[in-house]
């Protein structure tokens, strides 16, 4: 039986090592090579966020979608696309991965304040993950707090924490309508911790038309319809594709 795994980062076409993981150490490993030798199995990589992508698309909230892109909002930030139930990875294999673009209408005074582990500053993960928000809520008040008791705490009417959520909503705002003024797909789906917080689907969509070309902004915004368990099941669907 194959075995599907869902990774941080990618495999190099070229050298069939793994590149771009936010979990470093993964950099430059023959991780499927190995993983096969183990197994003594056909065994298929690919990156998480593909993952959620494929559970998502083939049965979950983006199935019957043409143009699905899925996005984890977690400690790092990453994103797959489905187009008619197939994954678009590309000849490089970094389809998807607007995680390390600069995020879009930000001053390089601010973008330079958040230095990524991919060796530039101001990627989208450094705004758009939940260390990202931890960060945001830093540089504002200088308190150092996890994301998740920032959006616990904006839940209960605290100031401080509120300001700082509609700021990251902003930048989830600007990141996203990129994705939308390129590929335009037909859902947007969040995973991830990030993706647990409410406030994003009652608040994101409002502020999309102010970046998408044209004013208008008609795209669903919907969390994972599996939850965490989605790029699991990804991988589970990858291993039979």
């Amino acid at each position: 039986m194959p075995v599907g795994v869902g990774i941080p980062g990618s495999v190099s076409r070229k050298t069939g090592r793994i590149k771009n993981a936010n979990s470093t150490w993964l950099n430059g490993q023959p991780m499927q090579q190995h993983l096969q030798e183990l197994l003594q199995r056909p065994v298929t990589l690919t990156n998480d966020a593909n993952c959620l992508a494929l559970s998502e698309a083939t049965d979950g909230a983006g199935r019957n979608h043409h143009n699905v892109f899925a996005a984890i909002l977690g400690t790092g930030c990453g994103a797959g696309i489905s187009v008619n139930g197939q994954l678009l990875t590309g000849p490089n294999g970094v389809a998807g991965e607007w995680g390390h673009n600069p995020l879009p209408w930000t001053p390089e005074a601010e973008l330079q304040q958040r230095p990524c582990f991919c060796g530039r500053h101001g990627c989208n993960e450094t705004f758009l993950s939940g260390t990202g928000l931890s960060l945001t809520h830093k540089l504002r008040t200088g308190q150092q707090l996890p994301a998740h008791a920032i959006v616990e705490h904006a839940g209960h009417g605290d100031p401080q924490t509120t300001e700082t959520l509609h700021q990251y909503l902003e930048h989830l705002a600007r990141g996203l309508a990129a994705i939308i003024n390129v590929i335009d797909p037909d859902i947007i789906i969040l995973g991830g911790g990030m993706s647990n917080a409410e406030q994003l689907y009652q608040e994101l969509p409002a502020r999309l038309p102010g970046y998408v070309f044209g004013g208008e902004c008609d795209t669903p915004i919907v969390k994972a319809a599996h939850g965490d368990s989605s790029g699991v099941r990804g991988a589970a669907w990858l291993a039979n594709t």
